[in-house]
């Protein structure tokens, strides 16, 4: 299975999967940092506006990196109950990290739109990340983004963990890449550097 050269290489193979569609109004929202370089390939090739949802991991204690859960900065937190038992924790146990991650939503939401409004209303919304592995920070950014009465709903991602695909109920999914052993999402790119603040608002400008 080949690798993506970078997030921008990886953003037009995506934007390629999706360009066939009848889009109603459509809307990209890139998941930051990672996703919105991405998110801008689809944005520019389909014509679409380009905002971003920030939805922030909640990290299983002692490992931050390992998501348990995620929370948008006015929503209520997502959490993988099956992980949750596996690890014999409750959401109880997590509340004080997920209201950090809660509030650092809230900031890079504030850096990223700075108060720009979003009208997600009847359209056509497109969620993209540079990769999907749990799953549990985009379905947290779904679950906000349908509070707000969208047309439709997808999830794009140009890797995804064959696994995690059918965990997002009636979401249409859509991935370049569906490997049977992810490993990682930066193992399916040949540059994956981490992406800054700076790059995701001059995306957005």
């Amino acid at each position: 299975m080949k690798r993506f050269a970078n997030r921008r290489e990886a953003g037009r193979a995506l934007a390629a999967r999706l360009a066939g569609h009848p889009w109603h109004h459509p809307l990209v929202l890139g998941l930051p940092r990672g996703g919105v370089p991405v998110a801008k390939e689809v944005a520019t090739a389909l014509g679409a506006e380009l905002d971003v949802v920030v939805a922030r991991k909640i990290g299983a204690p002692g490992r931050p990196e390992y998501g348990v859960g995620a929370v948008t900065a006015d929503g209520e937190p997502i959490y993988d109950q099956r992980v949750l038992r596996a690890l014999d924790l409750t959401e109880e146990h997590l509340a004080g990290t997920c209201d950090e991650e809660r509030a650092e939503a809230a900031r890079r939401t504030a850096l990223y739109r700075g108060g720009r409004p979003l009208a997600i209303a009847d359209r056509d919304v497109i969620v993209v990340d540079d990769g999907l592995a749990t799953g549990v920070t985009a379905r947290a950014a779904l679950h906000w983004i349908g509070r707000h009465g969208p047309r439709s709903t997808t999830l794009a991602v140009p890797v995804a963990a064959r696994q995690s695909l059918a965990s997002f109920g009636t979401t249409r999914v859509v991935a370049v890449l569906a490997p049977r052993n992810l490993q990682a999402v930066s193992r399916w790119y040949e540059t994956f550097d981490q992406t800054t603040d700076d790059e995701v608002l001059r995306a957005l400008e």
